[in-house]
C-alpha cells in the first residue's frame, strides 16, 4: 500500500464514517448532532473529490488508491443512509436500492476485471450524476433543519428519489455494457 496524500485522505474519509454516526448517539442536542454530522460528512464528501484531483495532479495514483476510493465512497454513503433511515428522514426502500446497487456494481466490476473487461463497467456520466445527487441529497437530510425558510428535508429527499432513479438507470446501463462481454464468454 503506497502511503501517499491522496490514500492518506482516503483513508481519512474512512475514518470520518464511524464519526457520522456516532455523533447521533452522543448526548448532545439534536441541533448540534446534526451540524457535526453534516460538516464531518461534507469534509469526506470533499476529500472524495480532492483525493482523486491531488493523485493525479501529483501522479501519485495508484492501484491500491483506484480500489480503496470507491470502497471508501461505498462506505460512506451506506453508513449514512442506514443512520438517515434509522433517525426517519430517509426511506428504507431508497436506502435500499442505492446500497443494494453499489454492492451489485461493484461486484460486477470485480467480476469483468478478472475477465479483463473492466473498461466496459467504468464509470459513466450516470453514474457521476448519481453521486452529485447522492452527496447533495445526504447532508440536506443530516442537517434537518430548514434554512431561512427551506425545506431541507423536502429537498433532501427528492434528491434522494432523484439518486435511486439515476442508481437504477445507471445500474441498467452498466449491466448493458456488461452484457455482451458476459454473453460471449458464456458460449
Amino acid at each position: 500500500m503506497p502511503l501517499n496524500i491522496p490514500n492518506l485522505l482516503t483513508w481519512g474519509r474512512i475514518f470520518l464514517i464511524p464519526f457520522v454516526v456516532g455523533i447521533f448517539y452522543l448526548p448532545l442536542p439534536p441541533a448540534e448532532q446534526n451540524i457535526l454530522a453534516t460538516v464531518a460528512f461534507v469534509i469526506a464528501a470533499l476529500t472524495d473529490w480532492f483525493d482523486g484531483w491531488l493523485a493525479r495532479k501529483l501522479g501519485q495514483t495508484s492501484a491500491f488508491g483506484a480500489f480503496l476510493d470507491p470502497v471508501a465512497d461505498k462506505l460512506m454513503v451506506a453508513a449514512a443512509l442506514v443512520m438517515l433511515v434509522q433517525l426517519g428522514r430517509a426511506d428504507a426502500l431508497l436506502a435500499f436500492i442505492i446500497i443494494g446497487r453499489e454492492i451489485a456494481i461493484s461486484a460486477l466490476r470485480e467480476w469483468m476485471a478478472k475477465m479483463g473487461a473492466a473498461k466496459s463497467v467504468a464509470v459513466s456520466f450516470i453514474g457521476k450524476l448519481k453521486t452529485a445527487a447522492q452527496m447533495t441529497a445526504i447532508p440536506l437530510l443530516l442537517w434537518h433543519t430548514p434554512i431561512d425558510g427551506i425545506d431541507v428535508q423536502w429537498a433532501g429527499t427528492l434528491l434522494l428519489w432523484i439518486a435511486a432513479l439515476l442508481t437504477l438507470w445507471s445500474m441498467a446501463y452498466y449491466l448493458l455494457k456488461a452484457f455482451p462481454e458476459i454473453s460471449a464468454r458464456n458460449r
